[in-house]
């Protein structure tokens, strides 16, 4: 066995006194809850991230594909369906399905108050399954393959406002000359807790819209589209290469750039806690080893007075600290992956959903940075213990056999 690695299993935890205990133990606990706060960090952080950027892209997609417009008006210019943009987009690999839409202003009436909102029209190929998450009452909208059933889907926050609920027959206004007005019914009710969509979205039918407008069977307002893994420039370039020369691309990050802008800020918060979390951990680890040191000032001596060489005794201190290491990585991964499991399983936390957007702690298993994070504590630690141990050169044999 090492000389070196013996010793320092001998001086260390069960085999040293009273006080080397607890400091071992001091020093343990320090980088185990240093670490586990950072993976803890790094997980929420993900899983905030996560959560808001799916419910935008769940609503939207990653890009929506729509006609040049000199307008701002909330409602599209029609293209056709069939477009060249529809015939070639299987020959992308990272396309994972695509939605036809159509946005159009009007007025709901309820039983005290109106509220303008903006109607969107899905189609045959709205995605109800994956919709559905956001469903908290009633069922999602049936849309025929032949005319109109003349059904709608409310956010919570407009029915509240308006009194309304599931089985509820009311009137749509249109905004158009000359007006027009539909009676429809609210199906189902669903909740993003996103402001920029509950508060204004009501989902409807495409054939709707399309009556009201004068379009055509195959017009559309627009098209949403979701790629793998997410958008990117590269992906925006191969989107626009095969688009129609009437398209426009819109990338969702672009669109609601305060959501995804504030989403980025929160990386900086994170970063920074996870800096001084670091440096406060590895700090108490060299001042730890430095106490070490000199508790077992007598130790060092007597074992340079019998031959030994200072590098011989700096791996002793160097495993030391290492064992420590060990432990406190150990014991820091546990608790923090440990209390993320059960904050993903059983949401033990709640939240208030009108402020962050979700009503639990959300939890994202990011594991090559989780590995990324082992990895950079262990280094640094490590390089941090040859400094304490230089003081080891300077202790005189002879003197330190006397220190008390």
């Amino acid at each position: 066995m090492n000389l070196s690695y013996f010793i320092a299993k001998r001086i260390s935890f069960k085999g040293g006194g009273g006080f080397s205990k607890t400091i071992h133990r001091i020093a343990v606990g320090s980088l185990a809850l240093g670490l586990g706060v950072s993976l803890l960090s790094f997980m929420v952080l993900g899983g905030f991230q996560k959560t808001v950027s799916e419910r935008v892209y769940g609503f939207t997609g990653h890009y929506q594909i729509q006609r040049f417009s000199m307008s701002n008006a909330f409602e599209e210019l029609p293209f056709s369906q069939d477009s060249e943009f529809a015939t070639k987009k299987s020959e992308l690999p990272f396309v994972e399905k695509t939605q036809s839409f159509a946005h159009k202003a009007a007025l709901i009436k309820g039983e005290e108050e109106v509220e303008g909102v903006l109607m969107k029209g899905v189609g045959l190929d709205f995605d109800t399954l994956a919709f559905s998450q956001y469903l908290i009452e009633g069922r999602m909208i049936q849309i025929p393959r032949e005319g109109t059933s003349n059904e709608i889907m409310l956010s919570r926050y407009i029915a509240n406002r308006l009194k309304l609920e599931v089985g509820d027959r009311i009137i749509l206004y249109f905004v158009q000359d000359p007006p027009r007005y539909r009676r429809v019914e609210v199906v189902g009710i669903y909740e993003t807790f996103l402001e920029n969509f509950d508060e204004k979205i009501v989902i409807g039918e495409l054939q709707t819209i399309r009556n009201l407008n004068g379009w055509k069977a195959d017009q559309i307002g627009g098209m949403e589209v979701f790629v793998n893994p997410g958008p990117s420039e590269e992906l925006s370039f191969a989107l626009e290469e095969i688009l129609d020369l009437d398209l426009k691309l819109i990338n969702s990050q672009e669109k609601y750039l305060e959501i995804f802008d504030w989403l980025k800020l929160l990386d900086t918060n994170v970063y920074v806690f996870i800096s001084l979390i670091g440096f406060v951990a590895i700090f108490n680890m060299g001042a730890i080893l430095f106490i070490l040191i000199m508790e077992r000032t007598q130790m060092i001596g007597l074992l340079k007075a019998l031959g030994a060489k200072n590098a011989q005794i700096r791996r002793i201190f160097f495993w030391n600290g290492m064992r420590i290491l060990g432990r406190g990585l150990l014991i820091g991964n546990a608790m923090g992956l440990g209390f993320g499991f059960l904050q993903y399983n059983f949401r033990l936390i709640p939240l208030e959903a009108e402020s962050y957007y979700m009503s639990y702690v959300p939890i994202d298993w990011n594991w090559p940075v989780f590995v990324l994070l082992n990895l950079g504590i262990a280094g640094l630690t490590a390089l941090v213990l040859w400094i304490p141990v230089v003081v080891i050169s300077r202790v005189n044999p002879i003197q330190s056999i006397r220190f008390d």
